[in-house]
């Protein structure tokens, strides 16, 4: 028995470790502040730098890891933690380095990209945001913290916050759109999620906010490029979704590539120290994205050695991939260029990190393999992940009540898109099983049953040009294209739409034509597929469009001419069958847009809360007014706008009211309203609450999302909602960057988008 026991070395070695299972006994250690520092005392300057560095896994394989280059450097105390490394076998393997070889025993981190569910999909950060329902993001969250934590990861590189405004920039998709009010409350529900108040629990997992900051605002809309803007709007629009991540007690945080105030955010003392930590509090640490040091030399920052430096000194404390940390700061610190109280304390917040997650009590806390069978892609997650993605499907048209289709005639299913399982978890699936995705077309045909026909047809490729297909279909997610002339390709789907009774043509983006570096120019559908819906709206069979993106698209010739359109986004492993549940009406779609449509490219930046100019447009038929704000050759307003989706029912709003016409700083108001179900079907509808400050000592938008509440309503049914409003919801940041309420009249406007159009006033007094 002896021999079983399990010994630690300053608490975290596991010795003798042989058995398959991972250990199951911990031993209580000392106070972190206590146990960190007494651990410190011991290490040597090349082990305090290899705390600080994040190589990715590379090649290893299980049974390898011994003879990869990444473990020698491992059992030299040279690393971190790693990333990119997947299984309870090859995590278990790499962290028995580290905890028996090294000197000191210190385990590893070990990160990966979880961003929208693990095994188990769900829809991308975009489409989830656009449940509107806190709760079941926090449980998206937590179902991925559950499978990757049964895997081996503890860390995950999630979630990404930053606002996006212009959905050129292709990672709109990982991000919840463009509004900072609503983009915080899902910060934080992803943060809870993640970490549940609770890193010591096994399936929990260390969340990283990113990328700070203000990453979604690139000029021209391409990805990695310069952002510049004031530092009031950063603190009013930008950066409340961060702040409401570390308020959420989030472990880490990550720095963007893009500069800000002509510094790179690696390297940006004042945000990554002044901000951060002294404005916000934060006590976690800093890691770099992808080789971020090194890229700031082509920035124009210095050499590898000064970048280096740089970042330390600016307030990142761990340097993911490039190495600079571990190759040049022993130089600095010997040249005075970097301080050994730096690195100390770099350290220190690292190590913290892993007292807090339990790893120096069972660094095998991650590696039961019995959950790694049990506990992913399970029937009962699988089945939240269907209910979830069909609640983030936004109905954008339904003309003449087209649908929900019925269960019975014949559908002709058409489009590239149709039967594309590898495409349906969307960018950013690193850890999919894309042979477990379900396609739309098996979908279809499982939930409309035996009483109805299924016909399908490609109808054309996803682009005529190859190339741009190629680039297009990444990582495993080819559409499969085919080599048929699009004559042949389009006589088929004509076929098909001949003997239907309906047609659901699946067309849009390809999973790999937005995120990271998929920036586009041309938002509009291919003109393959364009070319292939024209044709069908030719045969003068209904049509209905299931459009996938991961972005707002431009389908202003879309909406004119198709008479239903299903917004789908990516909706994940479950897909095919989120999608029929809603086409058949067994799910009334639920979903409402957190990003602006633009009715064209040149209209972006878009969005709801923006500013009044001196000159407005005075009517509001978009009729073209020289010498006012407004384009020659297009109207101002979007093609959908923020809060936007329809629904199988209807719903009206009415009796408007407000408890009192006054309200002091420190009272509240109360804000009610009656919604009514007055359509057929059962739904549920999110019901929007905005704020406008009439007169301030800046401007101020034209409103404000403030409030929002998710309610289920029965047909018929009416109900009486209710918010308050307290002078918290007034502040903003003004020219000297204090965050104020200022006294003066305020609109309050309530709906079902940011169009509201009911209204009622206030006074906020001195």
């Amino acid at each position: 028995m002896k021999n079983k026991l399990v010994l630690l070395f300053l608490g975290c070695a596991v010795l003798g470790y042989a058995q398959k299972k991972p250990a199951k006994n911990t031993v209580k250690i000392k106070p972190k502040s206590e146990f960190v520092a007494e651990l410190m005392s011991k290490m040597t300057l090349d082990e305090k730098l290899g705390q600080l560095n994040l190589p990715t896994s590379g090649d290893i394989t299980t049974g390898q890891a011994n003879s990869s280059n990444v473990a020698k450097n491992i059992a030299e105390g040279k690393v971190g933690g790693l990333f990119n490394i997947k299984s309870v076998q090859k995590i278990k393997e790499v962290q028995k380095i580290a905890v028996e070889k090294s000197r000191l025993k210190i385990p590893l981190l070990f990160g990966m990209d979880v961003i929208h569910g693990y095994e188990t999909t769900f829809p991308i950060p975009l489409g989830l945001s656009c449940t509107w329902d806190m709760g079941l993001i926090e449980r998206s969250a937590q179902i991925a913290a559950k499978e990757a934590s049964a895997d081996g990861i503890n860390w995950t590189f999630s979630p990404m916050v930053d606002i996006s405004r212009d959905p050129r920039w292709g990672r709109v998709s990982e991000g919840s759109g463009e509004d900072p009010y609503l983009g915080s409350q899902i910060a934080k529900a992803m943060v809870n999620g993640y970490q549940q108040h609770d890193l010591t629990k096994n399936n929990s997992i260390l969340a990283c906010v990113k990328h700070f900051a203000l990453y979604g605002a690139p000029e021209g809309g391409r990805d990695y490029n310069t952002v510049d803007m004031s530092h009031i709007r950063m603190f009013n629009d930008y950066f409340p979704p961060y702040k409401a991540a570390v308020d959420a007690g989030v472990g880490s945080v990550m720095a963007s590539f893009n500069e800000v105030d002509g510094i790179p955010a690696t390297g940006n003392k004042w945000l990554m120290t002044d901000v951060l930590r002294k404005q916000w509090g934060f006590k976690g640490f800093v890691v770099t994205d992808f080789t971020g040091i090194p890229e700031m030399i082509p920035h124009g920052m210095g050499d590898l050695q000064q970048v280096s430096a740089l970042a330390l000194n600016a307030g990142v404390e761990m340097d993911m991939v490039g190495e600079g940390f571990l190759g040049t700061l022993k130089k600095s610190l010997d040249e005075g260029k970097v301080k050994i109280e730096t690195i100390d304390n770099a350290v220190k917040l690292i190590l913290e990190a892993k007292y807090d997650l339990g790893l120096f009590q069972d660094p095998y806390k991650y590696c039961d393999e019995k959950r790694a069978k049990t506990e992913i892609f399970t029937t009962d997650s699988r089945k939240e992940a269907r209910d979830i993605a069909a609640q983030s499907l936004v109905l954008l048209k339904n003309q003449n009540q087209l649908l929900p289709l019925k269960k019975s005639g014949t559908i002709g299913l058409i489009g590239p898109l149709a039967d594309a399982k590898e495409n349906m978890p969307g960018t950013w699936s690193v850890a999919t099983k894309m042979e477990n995705a379900v396609s739309l077309l098996r979908g279809i045909k499982e939930v409309a049953g035996t009483g109805t026909k299924v016909l399908y047809a490609k109808g054309s490729n996803l682009d005529y040009d190859e190339t741009f297909e190629t680039n297009a279909t990444m990582f495993g997610k080819t559409l499969h294209r085919d080599a048929r002339t699009k004559e042949e390709l389009l006589a088929e789907a004509l076929k098909v739409a001949e003997q239907s009774d309906v047609i659901v043509a699946a067309l849009g983006e390809s999973a790999e034509m937005s995120g990271e570096s998929s920036s586009r120019t041309n938002l509009e559908i291919p003109q393959a597929q364009k070319d292939l819906l024209n044709a069908l709206l030719k045969t003068g069979k209904p049509v209905v469009l299931v459009l996938f993106d991961g972005r707002p698209l431009v389908i202003t010739d879309e909406e004119k001419t198709v008479p239903a359109i299903l917004n789908a986004w990516f909706a994940g492993t479950e897909a095919g069958y989120a999608i029929a549940d809603v086409l058949f009406g067994d799910v009334n779609p639920s979903g409402k847009l957190t990003s602006t449509f633009p009715r064209s490219v040149g209209q972006l930046p878009i969005y709801y809360a923006h500013k009044n100019t001196g000159r407005p447009l005075s009517n509001t038929e978009g009729k073209f007014e020289k010498f006012r704000s407004n384009y020659i050759d297009e109207r101002n307003e979007p093609l959908f706008p923020f809060g936007f989706g329809l629904s199988y029912t209807t719903f009206d709003y009415s009796n408007l009211k407000i408890s009192s016409d006054k309200m002091n700083p420190s009272g509240k108001l109360k804000v009610t309203v009656d919604v009514t179900n007055t359509g057929n079907f059962d739904g549920k509808e999110t019901v929007q609450l905005y704020i406008r400050d009439l007169v301030g000592s800046v401007t101020r938008p034209v409103r404000e999302l403030k409030g929002f509440q998710k309610i289920a309503l029965k047909k018929g049914e009416k109900q009486t909602v209710n918010f308050d409003i307290t002078v918290e919801d007034l502040k903003f940041y003004n020219s000297d960057l204090q965050f104020v309420a200022e006294p003066g009249q305020f609109d309050v406007f309530v709906g079902g988008n940011s169009n509201a159009d009911k209204k009622v006033s206030f006074e906020l007094t001195k």
